[in-house]
């Protein structure tokens, strides 16, 4: 299916250079002279690479075939995160690098989905929000305002700031978008 460049919307993946991009950000720009431009933020699904680019309005492309699948995290071993399809019970296999920084947000058990194109798998979508223990902080400081932050780490080894009520061992919510504390789980 072809799709026009005045088309683009944010979240749409097409095929650019034989490659499937997403675009995360675009704007239509109206020069003095000359046709229109769509100038767009895109990332690579399968380097991971982010780039701006430039198109004329009237271009065509391939809407890139994304399928996502449901998946269970099963466990990590050696820098390689295994899952289950529990449909089938196909299992898939990522390193480290393919799942990023969501590696932080993946527990034992946790639903997520994977990502493919043409059958090979690019990479991990978490939930919005997770549930994590804390591992690791400082006691409460004694008269501080509940406002003030501390750290605290993970048991997956994300580092983040937590209220000063919050102690080691309990659960709290992490927002997976700018990996945040959200509230007590």
């Amino acid at each position: 299916m072809a799709i026009e460049a005045g088309d683009f919307k944010t979240g749409l993946t097409l095929i650019v250079d034989n490659d499937p991009w997403i675009v995360l950000d675009f704007q239509h720009v109206k020069p003095g002279k000359g046709a229109a431009i769509l100038r767009t933020k895109m990332r690579n699904l399968k380097t991971g690479v982010t780039q701006e680019r430039n198109f004329n309005a009237n271009v065509k492309f391939e809407a890139a075939n994304i399928e996502k699948k449901n998946v269970n995290f099963s466990y990590e071993a050696d820098g390689m995160y295994s899952f289950m399809d529990m449909e089938t019970f196909d299992t898939y296999d990522l390193s480290a690098d393919a799942i990023g920084d969501n590696k932080y947000y993946i527990t034992d058990g946790l639903e997520v989905q994977l990502v493919l194109f043409e059958g090979e798998v690019l990479t991990v979508s978490v939930p919005s929000t997770v549930k994590l223990t804390i591992a690791e902080t400082t006691p409460a400081v004694k008269g501080a305002p509940s406002t003030q932050l501390k750290d605290a780490v993970t048991e997956t080894g994300l580092t983040l700031r937590v209220p000063q009520f919050i102690e080691q061992g309990e659960v709290v919510l992490v927002t997976t978008a700018d990996g945040k504390y959200s509230s007590r789980a």
